[in-house]
């Protein structure tokens, strides 16, 4: 159950000019719904958290959350590598970019389907074979796609190749769990590089899932 709980977690667990790429902080609330008998829904939003700090600058990203067994990811660009951090250990286990155990069948866009804190966002849903992904996106919080073309795992760059925005709500249903996560903030602002970088003397292991 935690091996399968841990992978589901590794996978999906992303100024606003209209011309440049966002470069800030948008702060989501999470919600899970447990499909599997031995773990409850209470017990799958304590363990990933229920609000989720996401950070981004070019092709870096960290996402923060307050979950009991589900800490932070950090993803690398110039390693392509997605780090993340447990609460049962100090080691990050990380991913390679490269390798994903998912890929997508369909894909659907939606225009002007949702308000979502004043932008106007396209839906675009992906058929996969994991289940089905919903994505809610406006074109005013751009993302460069180009810096996330290695970046298959979790179905990031099917994404962004469709949408060239971040999401601002996430509907994710498969046969584990559902998970709605909406964005309650956005906050742009300048990062510095070194936000993105490991922490030092981190260890690090490749993950075996």
């Amino acid at each position: 159950m935690k091996k399968t709980i841990t992978l589901l977690l590794l996978v999906f667990i992303t100024a606003v000019c209209f011309a440049q790429s966002f470069e800030g902080e948008i702060i989501y609330k999470n919600a899970y719904k447990s499909k599997m008998d031995a773990v409850t829904d209470e017990q799958f939003n304590a363990m990933t958290g229920t609000v989720q700090e996401f950070y981004i600058k070019g092709g870096d990203y960290k996402s923060v959350a307050n979950g009991s067994m589900f800490q932070w990811q950090l993803y690398v660009n110039k390693d392509n590598k997605l780090y993340t951090k447990t609460a049962n250990t100090e080691t990050l286990i990380w991913n390679d970019g490269a390798v994903n155990p998912d890929s997508v069948l369909k894909a659907v866009i939606k225009k002007e389907v949702i308000e979502i804190l004043g932008y106007m966002c396209d839906e675009l849903v992906l058929t996969c074979k994991s289940g089905e992904q919903k994505y809610y996106f406006s074109s005013k919080l751009l993302v460069d796609t180009k810096l996330f073309a290695n970046h298959k795992f979790g179905n990031w760059y099917d994404f962004l190749l469709k949408s060239n925005a971040l999401p601002l709500k996430t509907i994710i249903d498969n046969p584990q769990f559902a998970l709605e996560s909406i964005a309650t903030e956005i906050k742009p602002m300048k990062l510095e590089k070194s936000f993105f970088e490991l922490p030092a003397n981190a260890k690090t292991m490749k993950s075996p899932y």
